[in-house]
């Protein structure tokens, strides 16, 4: 079969293979002599044969200049032998050689290339040339340094920093954080601290959380109270955090301009000035809560002698009622005249009691850590558990929500609870005694937990307890008014809240208290849970 030319000429396929392979080779050629990259051909000791225009453009040596010479006349000579001799290790294996080179110009002067050789093997599997393609990667290679520089400067300052700090992307994950921050790590025993600090601010903040990270503003001294329990003490940190972005680096925002926002996150250690101020709250709290409880101790007195006083009177009222019924009778009558006196001023007593209780004043309604009002009950309470030998488990959620309650009830319900707790244990025949506290939430709920290893309440009287001015101590000793559970439910129902005692614990008395987180005061109330 023969081709025809447009002249008409016959071309026979062999003469047409040839031509092919002849534009092929050409085509090779030029593409060779074009590359972007420096290309070299030497024979098997590294003598150039070819050069590319690249090659030239690189080295700084024409053609005729290099062809001829080994390879060697390029290098600086301070390249290390290891290199060299983990080339030609690899060049006698066959293998391709992948790395860098220090070179020098022909002007004299040094750049840093990224070297490809490759031998060329014949049909026998002898080396029978190289082929070396390399490029100046100088410019790449210093800003490669200057960046890693930058960051060294920058986490050496970082680390500096006496507070903890942490950077986290946009997913929550740690990009970056300090030496202080690591150590606060090991001090709190967790390995992620800053993602609870970031939960409770989280929560506090609510809608301006969102609000600043969208106009990448922050906030700053916002406290957070942290309590790991035991023997440790709480600790206080104050916050602050500043959301900013940056051009997002991955690769698919190489073609489409993205960013990704990033929160800074510091904690610094106020720890010892929140001592001091809290030596000094603490004295001022004891000094109110003696005097809240001589007042309460009036208010529980005069109302036992009401409750008291209204059981007779009720009586006197029901024996009047029935003698009204019968007939009339003078004598029943003139005794009807001095029950009826008697009534009266019986209910002008009540109602001159009734005066005299003193009002109690409700605190105002705000954030409340039940951390803190716990480990101030523990703290106002302890040389009454230290008198009667009762150890302290305290095992709180080292970060608790806040609760929008009343400060001054709500500490007065864990006093009485825990005062109970004391009063139970603080008997003959008790060896054990232990007092555990706990606190915990949940998705909706903030749950305490009041443990002591008392007798217990017997299972008839888990409702009973709960009602005012009965009391299981009152068998034949005075000075209990019956009213410590009655309040604290009290308390309980005005926060919207739960109380119980836990029939399945056989150690003594748990009692559990739940409050939900989102609720407001404002709602309607809603019987608590108890027994």
């Amino acid at each position: 079969m023969s081709n025809h030319p447009s002249d008409g000429t016959p071309v026979t396929e062999a003469a047409a293979a040839a031509t092919g392979a002849d534009r092929m080779l050409t085509l090779f050629t030029e593409t060779v002599e074009q590359a972007p990259v420096a290309i070299s051909i030497t024979d098997a000791r590294a003598n150039i044969l070819y050069v590319n225009r690249a090659f030239s453009r690189i080295t700084g040596y024409a053609p005729n200049e290099s062809i001829g010479h080994n390879e060697s006349m390029l290098s600086d000579k301070n390249t290390p032998k290891e290199v060299y001799q983990d080339l030609w290790e690899h060049l006698q294996d066959q293998r391709i050689w992948q790395g860098h080179l220090l070179n020098r110009h022909k002007d004299g002067g040094r750049y840093l290339a990224d070297v490809t050789i490759a031998p060329i093997v014949n049909e026998q599997h002898n080396t029978t040339h190289y082929i070396g393609m390399h490029r100046d990667v100088t410019e790449v290679y210093r800003l490669e340094q200057r960046v890693l520089q930058q960051k060294v400067l920058i986490e050496t300052v970082v680390d500096s920093i006496p507070i903890a700090a942490v950077l986290f992307d946009e997913n929550g994950r740690v990009v970056l954080d300090n030496q202080a921050y690591k150590m606060l790590c090991s001090d709190l025993g967790l390995n992620e601290p800053a993602r609870t600090f970031i939960e409770i601010l989280r929560e506090e903040l609510a809608e301006d959380w969102e609000r600043m990270k969208q106009k990448r503003t922050g906030f700053r001294n916002r406290e957070v109270r942290f309590d790991r329990g035991g023997r440790h003490g709480p600790r206080w940190y104050a916050c602050a955090g500043s959301w900013f972005s940056q051009e997002d680096d991955r690769i698919e925002a190489f073609f489409k301009e993205s960013r990704q926002t990033y929160l800074l996150l510091t904690l610094t250690d106020i720890t010892q000035q929140k001592k001091h101020a809290e030596e000094i709250r603490i004295n001022a709290l004891k000094a109110l809560m003696a005097e809240e409880e001589k007042i309460q101790s009036l208010r529980e007195a005069l109302s036992g002698a009401i409750h008291h006083i209204r059981g007779p009177i009720n009586l006197l009222h029901a024996a009047t009622t029935m003698l009204a019924r019968r007939e009339p009778d003078e004598k029943n009558t003139a005794l009807i005249d001095i029950l009826d006196q008697v009534h009266r001023a019986g209910e002008q007593s009540i109602a001159q009691l009734s005066k005299c209780i003193p009002e109690s004043s409700p605190s105002a309604l705000a954030p409340v850590n039940l951390n803190q009002l716990l480990h101030d009950t523990i703290v106002l309470l302890t040389e009454r558990l230290l008198a009667c030998g009762i150890v302290v488990d305290w095992r709180p959620t080292p970060v608790l929500p806040s609760l929008m309650g009343r400060e001054g009830q709500l500490r007065t319900l864990f006093k009485q609870l825990v005062e109970n707790a004391i009063e139970a244990m603080n008997q003959g025949g008790i060896d054990h005694r232990e007092l555990r506290i706990a606190t915990w939430p949940d998705a909706q709920l903030l749950h305490v937990c009041i443990e002591d290893t008392g007798p217990g309440i017997p299972e008839a009287l888990r409702i009973k307890v709960f009602e005012p001015f009965f009391s299981t101590k009152n068998e034949g000793r005075p000075g209990h008014s019956g009213t410590g559970l009655s309040m604290a439910q009290e308390v309980v129902n005005e926060h919207l809240g739960m109380i119980d005692i836990d029939p399945n614990y056989r150690e003594g008395c748990r009692i559990h208290i739940q409050f939900s987180i989102h609720h407001a005061l404002t709602e309607s109330r809603r019987p608590s849970a108890h027994g």
